[in-house]
């Protein structure tokens, strides 16, 4: 008797879904034995990694960096295939550059007396919540708090426990706590960047000490993140990844007992009209499209998802994160090295802000080179300032920086001049801009996840949860029928290349062991 093989296929060719097209392909024992196929909506394999250039050098326009390299599958691989050395320069070759240059709002310098102790409170705070040992808080009925509003009030304890100082020193328009507030924002916009959240009081608190962080320094990959995908798909036979497959719908059978055809359970339809079918499918789309594909009329699956999953998916949080690269002009003397910047801003309800800074550039925290001599420089953004960053031409942008880098740098005082290697007696102009708009891009509708308030880590197992959900009555359809993949997936490494690595290694082998083909 011949059996038919069982069809899988992998929606998304990002990491997680060619993670788990690699280990089915590669399993000897499943090689044979079952029928796969990754369709992509894209015209490209790589989902929110992709390599790209400008100017000369080698840039990342999605994942960036390796988060710590000890046990980084990441790392593990780009080691493998030799992609961590390159004669061509890449973005943060040097991994992290000189001590940064803060400069206030009207060109102050701010010295390290002023911007040491905001930065090593933030650092306890921050180091606090994420569960680190031997870091203290004084205040222990934290509650229910989100990240923003236990850092608001860190910074109101640390002004409480000294004496207050409203002295002006020297600069006209700013006292000491305008400044420390200034700073400590300025932090808090770097922290948006990292976890996606547009605002720091929708990052839950609770669940930030479950996030894990791998050991070890992160670095950047010399050739190129997008090698790492590459060498995932090279694998795979020519024709198993399909491009330009764009998934409309879903259709599967919930475990009710009616109108079940075993057969095969799954019914895909794309966007020109095609159907494919299917025993499983594994979805990797980005949590972004799956909140759409809720919250449409037409809906992504029918019928429409349980109720357990879709509160998971709506609770969640999905944030846009934005990188913005910038070529200053050649026509400048090449000698003047342009400084790692951070920048410290007036608050929106200052009324000594310039009005010519546009308030889409106000919660940008830095501006430095991609590494240490490029005439490269990068910026990052997010919330609700990445997707305007994304509406914007090439000529707002660049007018943008062109006010801002006058208020900052040429107007510099405090002799910032001789930090800033002479441009603040050289106009500083800029060419050529790149951006990033993962925001409205359709396929992915945003950047990367994070524990919203009112979510938990438990949201993200429920998100990894397969459909039909198993109980312990009998069942009448096919099992796991759709299966659940990508960063957002993971409970411990959501918003990381990894996480979405360890995701699809997780369903590849939960179909593994389904049809006991255990090689794990």
């Amino acid at each position: 008797m011949v059996t038919k093989k069982p069809k899988v296929v992998i929606i998304g060719a990002g990491m997680a879904g060619l993670t788990a097209a690699n280990k089915l392909y590669t399993s000897a024992s499943s090689k044979e034995c079952i029928e796969l196929c990754v369709v992509e909506g894209g015209n490209r394999i790589g989902g929110r990694i992709i390599t790209s250039e400008f100017v000369g050098s080698r840039i990342e326009m999605g994942a960036t960096w390796i988060h710590g390299i000890g046990g980084s599958p990441v790392y593990k691989i780009a080691q493998e295939i030799n992609s961590l050395h390159s004669e061509k320069p890449w973005e943060c070759m040097d991994e992290f550059l000189d001590d940064p240059l803060t400069i206030a709002e009207g060109g102050y310098h701010l010295n390290s007396s002023l911007v040491d102790p905001i930065c090593n409170l933030f650092k306890n705070l921050m180091d606090f919540a994420q569960g680190k040992p031997n870091v203290q808080f004084p205040q222990s009925n934290i509650g229910n708090l989100s990240i923003g509003s236990f850092l608001r009030k860190g910074l109101d304890a640390y002004w409480g426990s000294i004496k207050e100082e409203e002295e002006t020193l020297g600069f006209d328009s700013w006292t000491r706590k305008s400044l420390e507030e200034g700073i400590f924002a300025m932090l808090e916009n770097t922290q948006r960047t990292y976890t996606s959240a547009g605002d720091l009081e929708t990052l839950d608190f609770n669940a930030e000490s479950e996030y894990r962080m791998f050991p070890g320094k992160e670095i950047t990959i010399a050739k190129g993140y997008s090698t790492i995908v590459e060498s995932l798909a090279s694998v795979l036979p020519a024709g198993m990844i399909q491009l330009g497959r764009k998934v409309t719908k879903i259709e599967w059978q919930p475990d009710d007992g009616e109108n079940c055809d075993v057969t095969k359970p799954v019914k895909i339809h794309f966007c020109d009209g095609s159907i494919m079918y299917a025993d499983h499918v594994i979805v990797t789309v980005s949590l972004g499209v799956l909140k759409q594909g809720i919250g449409d009329n037409t809906g992504m699956f029918s019928p429409a998802l349980p109720r357990f999953k879709t509160e998971a998916i709506s609770r969640l949080g999905f944030g846009v994160v934005n990188k913005l690269f910038l070529q200053l002009s050649p026509n400048r003397d090449e000698a003047m090295k342009f400084p790692n910047l951070q920048m410290v801003f007036h608050q929106s309800d200052s009324k000594l802000r310039h009005p010519r800074i546009p308030w889409w550039m106000r919660r940008t925290a830095s501006l430095c080179p991609i590494y240490g001599t490029s005439n490269v420089l990068l910026s990052w953004f997010a919330g609700k300032e990445a997707l305007e960053l994304e509406s914007l031409s090439d000529e707002e942008i660049i007018d943008g920086f062109s006010t801002m880098i006058s208020n900052l740098l040429e107007n510099s005082k405090n002799n910032t001049h001789d930090l800033c290697n002479g441009h603040a007696n050289s106009a500083i102009k800029f060419d050529k801009v790149l951006k990033t708009q993962w925001g409205t891009d359709p396929l992915f509708l945003g950047s990367y996840s994070y524990v919203a308030v009112g979510s938990s880590g438990d949201d993200l197992d429920s998100m990894a949860e397969p459909l039909p959900k198993r109980s312990n009555h009998s069942f009448n359809s096919p099992p796991l029928q759709i299966l659940f993949a990508g960063e957002a997936t993971h409970r411990t490494h959501y918003s990381t290349t990894h996480g979405a690595y360890f995701s699809g290694l997780r369903e590849a082998n939960r179909l593994l062991q389904h049809y006991h083909y255990i090689d794990i």
